[in-house]
């Protein structure tokens, strides 16, 4: 079963964060950070990096270690945005958010000694010998979440709360695929920059899945059960910002993902029966839960 097999690659991408973590002391600083990237999570990103590594012949081991490093900025990331000054969460995974948990300065460190650890394991020849793979790794990934990505995308999240008039279909677009899929497709990526090859295919693949993600969130926020979320929902109903159920309507929105989750699959046909799981996982994020 596909559950089966995304919790077998989460155990993988556990065990080797944990092994990250094995040089860090046991101040505040180094528990935060254990408990922002160790405190559940479906790692799909990860996931993504090691079915693509799968396709493309790459090694388990520096398959592992790039997915470790998405799983570090994903953790990252969510420890900022759950902060007062951006989308001020109490709960994350049902559990109390970092800057709930210890403070807010402990979370803004925690978060950057996050970042700084995914960058430095991608410097690492046990990454990758060849110093040009890991070049474009590192190249891709400032790209993927710095200001022409998913901290951009964060950023047009904020400036759509205080908006005059409530964001167009494109705007909210443009805005989940800095915010959101960036870092899916950075994942996607990653298996054949491993491999030292074109990212076309993956590309293709991780752009419609990064988009379907987001809309299975609006629904999610919309008709989810906060338990089983493990967070607080209707937010952005809430606050009055568009989303895409709210521009498309349920239905429309369910139509869209399923519409997006097909084409993610077509593209995958040159792989045959070996890309079965990322096909999985496609319809999986549409269906999830939480």
């Amino acid at each position: 079963m596909f559950r089966d097999v995304l919790a077998g690659h989460s155990a993988r991408v556990e065990t080797c964060l944990g092994g990250l973590f094995d040089d860090l002391g046991d101040d505040a600083l180094s528990r935060a950070m254990r408990y922002a990237v160790l405190s559940g999570g479906k790692r799909l990103r990860a996931f993504m990096v090691l079915e693509g590594a799968q396709l493309y012949g790459v090694r388990p081991q520096q398959a592992d270690r790039v997915a470790a490093v998405v799983e570090c900025i994903h953790a990252y990331s969510l420890v900022h945005d759950d902060l007062p000054a951006m989308d001020d969460d109490d709960l994350r995974r049902g559990k109390p958010t970092v800057h709930v948990k210890w403070d807010e300065a402990t979370a803004v460190l925690a978060g950057d000694a996050l970042q700084t650890m995914a960058f430095n394991v991608l410097t690492s020849t046990r990454t990758a010998a060849d110093a040009n793979i890991r070049l474009r790794l590192i190249t891709s990934l400032t790209e993927a979440v710095g200001a022409r990505g998913m901290v951009l995308g964060q950023m047009q999240d904020i400036a759509a709360e205080t908006a005059k008039a409530p964001l167009t279909l494109e705007a909210i677009t443009e805005l989940q695929a800095n915010k959101t899929g960036a870092l899916i497709t950075w994942a996607a990526e990653a298996g054949p920059v491993l491999g030292n090859t074109n990212t076309n295919v993956m590309r293709e693949y991780a752009t419609a899945v990064g988009l379907a993600f987001q809309i299975a969130d609006d629904i999610l926020d919309v008709e989810g059960d906060a338990d089983k979320a493990g967070k607080r929902l209707q937010k952005d109903h809430a606050a009055g910002k568009a989303t895409f159920v709210s521009l498309l309507g349920l239905e429309g929105a369910k139509a869209k993902a399923e519409e997006l989750v097909e084409q993610a699959c077509d593209g995958l046909d040159i792989f045959g029966g070996t890309s079965e799981n990322l096909r999985q996982l496609a319809r999986f994020i549409i269906d999830r839960e939480m």
